[in-house]
């Protein structure tokens, strides 16, 4: 359920081709969770639809971008954009600007190796960058740093657990029989792209069966307990990235639609889009 400024948003009378077919899922299934999803305005929720949508593009850009998956003590980079530690962690060479280091792993993929953690919080700030821009960018990620799950300072998080996943949700599979001398194996972080379709850093876009099996081929010998979707999720904080970019517009040039050129009717407590 959507509320926007203490009143429920009605979705249900929107026409197919007025909103994109993505923005239209992800909207549908705000409206139709028993969670309560509340924004201040219909801005903020624009925003918040438009950045899960540059999450989606960054996790399809970062598997066709050509980098592989290592553990961390095998991570590979690009030297001239990045300092890497014997620990796996990523820090920025002296003078380049954070932006220009996180595309060039998209551009120049082949030259990267990193575990799925790593992988999850590069699309984060891939998404992040795109949506409020280079220069605002760097400000934010000064300090930038990659390594595994560990957000880098100003990459603002909501972790809960439940059911009510959206396309750009981090989500998590679990393999609790993985191999022990294989720890990389113990589970995966993916991105939800659409409904039953994820990105899985070293295993590609599938669906939950294929990264299943794909974890289920790597437990211990005689395991019986298949690996599972958990319940964890991790998603951009919305409204922490649209305080930085007031007042808010779709980037120029976007073949997105923006959400405020809808139709809006107030009904007693309710907003009707349409």
């Amino acid at each position: 359920m959507i509320k926007i400024n203490h009143k429920w948003l009605d979705v249900s009378q929107i026409q197919p081709g007025i909103a994109s077919a993505k923005e239209l899922e992800i909207l549908q299934l705000l409206a139709g969770y028993e969670t309560v999803f509340e924004y201040q305005s219909l801005e903020e929720l624009d925003f918040e639809i438009q950045l899960r949508l540059r999450v989606i593009e960054a996790a399809i850009s970062l598997d066709k971008s050509g980098a592989e998956f290592a553990t961390l003590e095998e991570s590979e980079t690009n030297p001239r954009y990045w300092h890497l530690a014997k620990d796996g962690t990523f820090t920025l060479q002296l003078g380049i600007p954070p932006h220009v280091a996180i595309t060039d792993i998209f551009q120049n993929g082949r030259q990267y190796a990193f575990e799925c953690g790593t992988a999850i919080v590069v699309t984060f700030l891939r998404a992040i960058m795109d949506v409020i821009g280079p220069r605002k960018f760097d400000y934010l990620f000064s300090d930038l740093f990659l390594y595994d799950w560990h957000p880098p300072t100003n990459m603002a998080l909501n972790v809960h657990r439940g059911t009510d996943f959206l396309p750009g949700d981090c989500l998590y599979f679990k393999n609790p029989e993985h191999n022990e001398k294989t720890p990389e194996w113990q589970g995966e972080n993916v991105i939800l792209l659409r409904k039953n379709l994820y990105f899985g850093h070293g295993i590609g876009i599938t669906n939950a069966k294929g990264i299943i099996d794909e974890l289920n081929v790597n437990r211990k010998l005689n395991a019986t307990i298949s690996a599972y979707l958990t319940k964890h999720i991790v998603s951009l904080d919305s409204s922490y990235y649209h305080g930085t970019v007031q007042p808010y517009r779709v980037r120029e040039g976007s073949h997105l639609d923006s959400l405020p050129n809808l139709i809006v009717s107030e009904i007693g407590s309710k907003l009707l889009l349409s």
